[in-house]
Order: C-alpha cells, then structure tokens, then sequence
C-alpha cells in the first residue's frame, strides 16, 4: 500500500515539475502586442487555462506534446531568419548578373524583396531594368501604377542620363519639298519609284571625333518613304509611309515601330487609326501626334500608357497637311509648310482646338520648322538665290520676329533638330549648324560632314546613349 501510494506520488511531483517547465517554455514564445498594455496579465491567464486542462486530462502526454511544440516554433523561427539572412546573401552575390532573370512580369516582386531585404545592388539592377525598358513599364498598371512618384521620376531621369547625340535616319520623301507657291504641285521624287532593296540606317555622330557611326538599321517593314519619325521618352518612333506592291501600285501605311537605343531593340506598337503618308509625327508632353497626310487633315494622338491612338481635333477645313512640317512649343502644336505655305496653325491641347495664328511674310515652302524655348524657328531655302531665310515666332508675345537671310554654296533642302543651343540642319551633303544662344545667332562657319554614302533624305534627332556606349 505505502508502494502504490509513493509510486502514483512520483509521476504528481514529475507532473509539478513539467508543468512549471511548460509555463515557463511556454511564456518565452508569447509576447504581448503592447508590452505595456494592462492586457498582459489576462493573456497569461488565457493562455495557462487550456494546459492546466490537458494537464488533467493526460499530464505526460501534454507535456510531450508541448515540448514538440515548443521546438517547432524554435525552428521554424531559426528557419525563418536563415531564409532571410540567405534571401539577402542571394540577393547580394546576385547583384552582377541579376539583370539576366528580371522580367516586366517579375521586376516589381524583386524590387519590393530587394528593399525589404536591404539589397541595394539589386535594388539598383532593378530601376535599371525598369529605365532600359521604360515603354514596357509605363503601360503595365501592376508595375508603374504601384511605384512612388519619386521613383517615377528616378527611372525617368536615369533612362535620360548619358551621352546626348545628333543621329540621322535615311528615308525617302515621296515629292521634293522645295519650291514657292506657284509652284504647288508635287515635284520629282528624290529617289526612283521601287524601293531600295539595301537597308536603311541610322547614324549617329561621335560628340568627341565628330565622326558619324552606324547605330542601326531600320527594319524591312518600315516603308522606305513618306514616314513621320520623332523621339519620345528616348526612343525613336516610326510611323506611316507608303509601300510600293508588285503590281506597281503603292498603298499608305498605318504600322509604327520604336527603337530602343538602351537595349538596341526594334518593336512594334498599337498601328496609327487609319492608314497616313507624309504624315508629321511630334511628341508632347508624354503623347505622340500623328498629324495630317496625303489627303487628310485628320489628327491622332497616341497614349504611350494605355497604348492606344485616340482622335483629336482635325485641322481646319481647307488646311489638309501634305509634305508640312510640325513641332510643339510650350505645350501646343505649330504646323506649318508644305501644302500650307506660309500659314501657321497652332493646336492647344486643353482645349483641343486650332486657331490660325499670324501670317508669316514668307511665299514660299519651308524646309523644317523646329522650336527652341519659346520660339519657333522656319527655315526657308531658295535655290535661286542660293540661301536660306530664317524666321522666328514668338508663341508668347505671338508675332513674327526678323527675317535673316544667310547664304549657302549648297542650297539643297535640309532637315533640322535642336540639341543644346544649337539646330542641326542635316542634307546628304553637309550638316550646317545654326547657333541659338541669347550673345549671337546665325549660322557657325564650321560645316560638319554628312555620313558618308548617305542615301535618300536624312530625318535628324536627338538620342541619348547610355555611357557605357
């Protein structure tokens, strides 16, 4: 009897004993929300009742199970802080090659991983990525919709930073775009009829040998002639022309491409609304506009962020553009030139309205209209005379300023681009520059080289390199 009773006492003493054990284990894993909050006492009382229960339904068998527990909860937390600790080890040691596995489907997951975890390399390989491949990620809401402002502006600004250069393309205009107002009709082309079966490229001029490069070749796809072409975001756009068939007969275009100078890449976006040749494409404040064409006065602007063309107000009835030039100042549109002459429209996005602006004394047809701050320069070239009249708008005061002539030993009709405080007027001979600044303006004596074997027509603009190019 004294033997039954000391061995059913052994196991209650052992039973005391584990259960301050349990209290104890137990305690070390529970922590209060709010470690000064009258609640912590209630919490260990709620949390002792349900193991003085167990303890007397099954004292050894709580106590087993408790204790698994217990290690489980230890483990899993050692796990947990290895899985971050190799997460960020990962993250680091992977920083040289990560750019190869981020894709627009996964980069925003990496970024967020990458600040938790304090991977700056990463997170750096990651903006990067994002700046490379910014059209991708301006039009993904799942990406750019969940960024900051300031890392909007980051990846922005870091896509813009680098070498700005003057590059040219080769294209074709269908008509010569020289000539006076009595003379309205559409010349000779500059190129014969078929299309040239070589590749058309892209040049871009070596700000330190001043020496013209290949960048590269522009795709098949893209008509030979009568395209719009204007930079946006740093990349080069391409839309319209006009493809001649083998049947002789040549039909408009609706398709647009873009070249991505960061990562050397062609692709395609959503096609123009309808179909435009010798059509004017411009850039402004984030949008694309494909003005005018071969018969046509209708205008379409295009939402990099919805990838969508979406109609705005047409040109004024009796106005259709064909062979006229475009540029945007201050947040409106100017289109002038070609079928227009000397008339000058201006198109105010708010309103999305035209209205005719002053007449410029000018006849004849210019060759390029660019702007530069608040003014819009018209260069006019006359043959006969051999030289060049260049005419300034001032979109604020808006009246017409000057009307400097300059002459040229070759006046052969020119494309023009602003970089820095100068325009670059570029033809297959020469690429004159005509200086801006508020000391002097006017042509610079120094005539820079044209690339050399150059064919067709030259569209010149302004891309930034990356400098590691």
């Amino acid at each position: 009897s004294v033997l039954r009773r000391g061995q059913r006492g052994a196991p209650r003493a052992s039973t005391q004993r584990q259960e301050s054990r349990v209290l104890e284990e137990g305690d070390a894993h529970w922590t209060p929300l709010c470690p000064n909050s009258k609640q912590e006492k209630p919490a260990r009382s709620s949390r002792r009742a349900p193991v003085e229960q167990r303890r007397m339904e099954d004292p050894e068998e709580t106590f087993v199970k408790q204790e698994h527990r217990d290690l489980d909860l230890m483990q899993a937390g050692e796990e947990a802080q290895m899985s971050a600790g190799d997460l960020c080890s990962h993250l680091g040691s992977a920083a040289a090659d990560m750019t190869q596995q981020i894709s627009a489907e996964n980069c925003y997951e990496i970024l967020t991983k990458a600040k938790r975890e304090g991977a700056e390399g990463v997170k750096q390989q990651v903006y990067r990525y994002m700046s490379d491949h910014y059209l991708q990620v301006l039009r993904s809401p799942a990406v750019y919709g969940r960024l900051t402002a300031g890392e909007r502006e980051h990846i922005l600004a870091r896509r813009m930073e680098g070498r700005k250069v003057l590059a040219v393309a080769e294209t074709s205009e269908v008509c010569d775009r020289g000539g006076s107002r009595d003379n309205s009709r559409p010349q000779s082309p500059l190129l014969p009829g078929t299309e040239d079966s070589n590749h058309r490229r892209v040049f871009c001029l070596d700000p330190e040998t001043q020496q013209w490069e290949v960048l590269t070749n522009l795709p098949e796809e893209i008509p030979a002639k009568g395209s719009g072409m204007c930079t946006l975001y740093n990349y080069l756009f391409v839309a319209g022309g006009i493809r001649a068939h083998g049947d002789g007969r040549s039909k408009a275009s609706d398709r647009v491409s873009c070249y991505n100078p960061l990562t050397g890449q062609w692709s395609q976006i959503r096609p123009l609304s309808q179909p435009r040749c010798q059509l004017r494409l411009v850039s402004m404040d984030g949008y694309l506009y494909a003005v005018g064409g071969e018969c046509l006065f209708t205008v379409e602007r295009y939402d990099p962020r919805t990838d969508r063309w979406s109609p705005v107000a047409p040109l004024p009835k009796g106005s259709f553009a064909v062979a006229h030039e475009a540029t945007s100042c201050g947040g409106e549109l100017f289109v002038s030139g070609g079928s227009l002459f000397y008339r000058l429209l201006r198109y105010d996005s708010r309103r999305d309205e035209w209205e005719e602006c002053p007449f410029n004394e000018s006849r004849r047809r210019s060759t390029d209209m660019v702007a530069h701050r608040s003014l819009v320069y018209r260069f006019d070239v006359d043959r006969e005379r051999a030289g060049v009249s260049v005419y300034k708008y001032n979109t604020v005061v808006k009246v017409w300023l000057g009307g400097a002539s300059f002459p040229l030993d070759n006046p052969l009709p020119f494309r023009c681009t602003v970089l820095g405080e100068r325009i670059y007027c570029v033809n297959r001979s020469q690429t004159l520059q005509f200086e801006v600044g508020e000391d002097r303006e006017g042509f610079i004596p120094e005539v820079l080289p044209s690339p050399a074997e150059a064919r067709g027509a030259l569209v010149p603009f302004v891309l930034t390199l990356s400098r590691d190019k």
